[in-house]
C-alpha cells in the first residue's frame, strides 16, 4: 500500500484500504468498515462554487488542513432566464444568484486534486441525464486518476425542467434516463471492450481508457428524496438526502427496508446528509437513524478570510459534537 499522509482520519484509513483491495462480505475488514461508519461521522465541506467564490485551490487547501473528510461541489450548466419551475428548497422564493454562476464541478475538482493529498472530492450532485454518458464516463475516470482514487461520484436527477429541456431531456423521464446513462458508464468503466444497447444510449463495442483507479469505479452516491430510493437500492453505493426538504430519519428507515427487501445489506449503503444543520440534537437523531456523514456549508461569495473563519467554526462544531 502507498504511504498514508499524516494526520488522517479513521474513515480515510478504511476507505483507502477498501479502494486498494475491496473487502469480502463477512470478512473482518467488512465488519470494521461497518463499525467505523456506525460510530464515527464523516464530516465534509460543501460550497456552491462560482466566479465570485473563494478560489477552489485555497478552499481545498484550507479544508484539508483542518482535516475535513470531504469537499463537495454542485452542478448546473445554466439557468434558463424564462424558468417557470419552482426552486424546491423554498416555494415562491427568488432563486439565489449562485445558481446562475456555478463553476463546472469536474474542472473545479480537478484543480482541487492537484493541491490536496487526503481529502475526498465529490460531486453533489452531477446531473447525469444532461450529459453525454460516453464523455462523462471519460471525465469521471480521468478525475479519479488525477485525484489518486479520492473521488465520490454523486449523481442526481435535477429539478429545473427548463434546464433539462435545453439539454433535450424530457423532465418526466429524467430518472429513467439517468439510470440508463449510469448503467452505460458502468460498462465503459468495467469492460475491456464495452457496448450498450438501450432506449436512450447505444454504442457498438468500444475501448475507453483510462479505467477508474478505484475498483470497479468510484462510489456512486444518489441524491434525492423518496423517489430516488429505488435507484439508491438498485444501483447506488450511497444516498445523499437533503436537510430541510424531506423527513430524513423516516426516509432512512424506508431505504433500509427497501434494501433488505432487495437482498442488499443496508449497512453497505452510505448515507451522507447535504446541507446539514449545526444542531447537535438533530444530527444525533439522524445518526441514530443510520446517518454516516454530513457536509457543512461554506458561504458561496465569501472571501478567503471569511471562509477561514467559517471553516474554523465548523472545526469547533465537529470536534465538540461529532467526534467519536
Amino acid at each position: 500500500y502507498r504511504p498514508l499522509p499524516r494526520p488522517v482520519s479513521l474513515h480515510f484509513v478504511v476507505d483507502r484500504l477498501q479502494r486498494e483491495q475491496p473487502f469480502t462480505e463477512g470478512s473482518i475488514c467488512s465488519h470494521c468498515l461497518r463499525d467505523v461508519r456506525n460510530q464515527n461521522m464523516r464530516v465534509g465541506i460543501s460550497c456552491f462554487l462560482t466566479d465570485r467564490s473563494v478560489n477552489i485551490l485555497d478552499l481545498a487547501r484550507e479544508a484539508e488542513a483542518r482535516e475535513f473528510d470531504d469537499l463537495w461541489v454542485p452542478e448546473h450548466t445554466h439557468i434558463p432566464s424564462g424558468r417557470q419551475t419552482d426552486w424546491p428548497m423554498e416555494e415562491d422564493s427568488q432563486l439565489p444568484e449562485m445558481y446562475k454562476r456555478s463553476l463546472d464541478p469536474f474542472v473545479a475538482l480537478s484543480a482541487a486534486a492537484t493541491v490536496t493529498e487526503r481529502i475526498t472530492l465529490g460531486t453533489s450532485i452531477c446531473l447525469v441525464a444532461q450529459h453525454d454518458p460516453i464523455i462523462l464516463a471519460k471525465t469521471v475516470s480521468t478525475l479519479d486518476h488525477l485525484a489518486n482514487g479520492r473521488l465520490i461520484f454523486g449523481v442526481g436527477f435535477g429539478w429545473n425542467a427548463e434546464e433539462m429541456l435545453h439539454h433535450g431531456v424530457n423532465p418526466d423521464r429524467r430518472r429513467t434516463i439517468a439510470r440508463e446513462k449510469v448503467m452505460a458508464m458502468k460498462e465503459l468503466w468495467t469492460q475491456e471492450e464495452a457496448s450498450f444497447k438501450g432506449t436512450y444510449v447505444n454504442f457498438e463495442p468500444s475501448w475507453q481508457y483510462p479505467k477508474p483507479l478505484q475498483n470497479p469505479h468510484p462510489p456512486i452516491w444518489v441524491g434525492g428524496g423518496k423517489a430516488a430510493l429505488r435507484h439508491v437500492v438498485e444501483w447506488g453505493d450511497g444516498w445523499i438526502p437533503i436537510e430541510g426538504v424531506m423527513p430524513v430519519p423516516k426516509l432512512i428507515q424506508r431505504m433500509r427496508s427497501m434494501a433488505e427487501e432487495a437482498d442488499r445489506d443496508p449497512d453497505e449503503i452510505s448515507i451522507y446528509l447535504a446541507g446539514a444543520p449545526e444542531d447537535p440534537v438533530r444530527i444525533d437523531q439522524y445518526r441514530q437513524a443510520g446517518l454516516h456523514g454530513l457536509a457543512l456549508g461554506i458561504t458561496w461569495d465569501g472571501d478567503l478570510d471569511t471562509v477561514r473563519r467559517e471553516l474554523d467554526a465548523h472545526v469547533e462544531f465537529r470536534d465538540r459534537y461529532l467526534a467519536g
